[in-house]
């Protein structure tokens, strides 16, 4: 096989070859518009730059640095969230309280014992869902968070929803029911039903620290659990 062929199998194979400057360029003898180019290479950017987690360590960075509200001034640390980023499921609560803004992590204590026992009722462990909530900060003496500061929050909240795409979100408690749907209604009317966010369906829970105080609504919030768990296997079915 002559040198000008070798080269243009070659090239129909896609493997590129290294030409001397010095040797001489073979000669195709087939006019120009007849000869069957190989398709260029694809060249992948680097898996550093595509990986949804460098996207997940900026956002965490910024929640950690953000001095958007006043709460940046009173708390101990921020409260980003935790849990699976690819989870089907999202757990939103209203605000970090003592334990929380302590120990830098959402839903801890009494409350958060409830809530994860609430999950293991439905199959769920805390590892397998993603839990956060509508503020990343403390509000002083876990006061109610106020709409300027929900709002300061509300892009990096979105954010988070945009990387996780779960299948559905569950608000816990009045606030953040509220909050995610623009609506001043009570959470007795919000619960029960599903609702929409952003194309995601969501269900409204009690608070736990509200359901450790009134025991008998406990089983409406595993009614709201139950809805949920239907909803995300209709989805899945």
């Amino acid at each position: 096989m002559d040198n000008a062929t070798r080269l243009q199998y070659l090239e129909a194979m896609g493997i590129d070859v290294w030409v001397s400057r010095t040797a001489p360029i073979p000669v195709v003898s087939e006019p120009l518009s007849e000869v069957k180019f190989p398709a260029a290479n694809v060249i992948n950017e680097p898996e550093a730059l595509i990986n949804p987690q460098n996207d997940w360590a900026t956002l965490e960075a910024e929640v950690a640095t953000c001095t958007l509200c006043d709460l940046c001034q009173t708390r101990t640390q921020t409260v980003f969230g935790t849990g699976n980023k690819a989870a089907d499921w999202m757990i939103i609560g209203e605000a970090p309280g003592q334990n929380e803004d302590e120990q830098g992590k959402p839903f801890v204590g009494k409350a958060g014992a409830l809530l994860t026992e609430m999950l293991r009722s439905v199959g769920l462990e805390r590892e397998e869902v993603f839990i956060t909530n509508i503020l990343k900060c403390r509000p002083p003496g876990n006061r109610d968070p106020k709409p300027e500061e929900a709002e300061s929050c509300s892009d990096y909240l979105r954010r988070q929803r945009d990387l996780i795409k779960p299948k559905i979100i569950l608000a816990v408690g009045r606030i953040s029911a509220q909050t995610l749907l623009n609506t001043d209604a009570p959470i007795g009317k919000l619960r029960g039903k599903v609702h929409e966010l952003d194309g995601i369906p969501l269900v409204v829970v009690y608070h736990p620290a509200y359901l450790l105080r009134s025991l008998l609504e406990k089983r409406k919030a595993w009614q709201d659990l139950q809805l949920a768990i239907r909803t995300v296997n209709e989805q899945k079915g």
